[in-house]
């Protein structure tokens, strides 16, 4: 069991500056819950919170896509990209800017919120902002990064042995775009779990 109080001071010194705000502590402790009530194991749950530290800029919130809706209908829609809004099941015109990324691992296109409601038995599409809210989202990126939803990798991919591949890991979400750095901090992420675990 993690000893919460010991996990927070220890990133907060190595990660955060020796300081939180708020919604920081909010976020950790909602992934936090989620991970430990789909019994996620610690190297995994180390680079989950990894790439949130990452994709949501250490605010540890879920975040819509930057872009607006010109930019999200030339991206996803039937009409501005066929071939990628037929490959996210976005098939009615509109559908690029309604289903554009959402959470913590960015959920996009309208067959992932699909996929995704069904998993976490929220309807998503119809209701698309709901991968916005924090449960919603952590639960979302266990879904994905376990099933390997997003690029066809998953978190057993890389950590089922002894020896963890940190920086590979980072094709579960997006090819190597900074798996380096994104490694390093599941790193520091996973010394403070081992340092607070009970």
């Amino acid at each position: 069991m993690l000893n919460r109080s010991k996990f927070f001071d220890a990133i907060k010194s190595s990660l955060y500056g020796n300081k939180f705000t708020q919604g920081q502590v909010d976020g950790l402790n909602t992934i936090l819950d989620a991970c430990e009530s789909a019994n996620v194991e610690e190297k995994s749950l180390a680079y989950m919170l990894a790439t949130v530290y990452h994709e949501c800029n250490k605010t540890m919130q879920p975040i819509k896509e930057f872009g607006g809706r010109n930019y999200f209908l030339k991206m996803y829609d039937i009409l501005g990209n066929a071939r990628k809004a037929k490959e996210l099941g976005n098939l009615t015109k509109g559908d690029g800017a309604k289903y554009f990324g959402r959470g913590y691992v960015q959920l996009t296109g309208k067959y992932n919120y699909e996929k995704a409601g069904l998993a976490i038995c929220v309807n998503l599409v119809d209701n698309p902002d709901l991968a916005l809210t924090a449960k919603n989202a952590a639960d979302i990126m266990i879904f994905g990064m376990t099933k390997g939803w997003f690029t066809g990798k998953k978190l057993s991919d890389y950590f089922s042995d002894d020896t963890p591949d940190w920086k590979n890991a980072r094709r579960i979400i997006n090819g190597m775009d900074k798996a380096a750095l994104i490694a390093g901090y599941a790193e520091l992420f996973y010394a403070a779990i081992k340092a607070s675990t009970e």
